[in-house]
């Protein structure tokens, strides 16, 4: 049970920092474009970055709750 809650604490945690990188790089495109064009047409790259920073909050609380059931199992 501790080696298969371990290996979902490792994806979950890849999967926040992937989620972190996105979230950057869709911000960063937003800023380019509200740098060019003077912040039309980046609506669609705003809601790419608040769905990619909710699925990282979304993973780091799946990650934490692995990490509070380990902390129970192996009390």
């Amino acid at each position: 049970m501790n080696t298969f809650l371990t290996i979902l604490l490792i994806i979950f945690a890849i999967m926040a920092a992937v989620s972190l990188v996105r979230g950057i790089v869709a911000f960063l495109q937003t800023t380019k474009i509200d740098l060019e064009s003077g912040g039309e047409n980046s609506k669609a790259l705003m809601e790419a970055q608040n769905r990619a920073m909710f699925s990282r909050i979304k993973y780091q609380a799946l990650a934490i709750a692995v990490v509070a059931v380990l902390l129970l199992i192996n009390r």
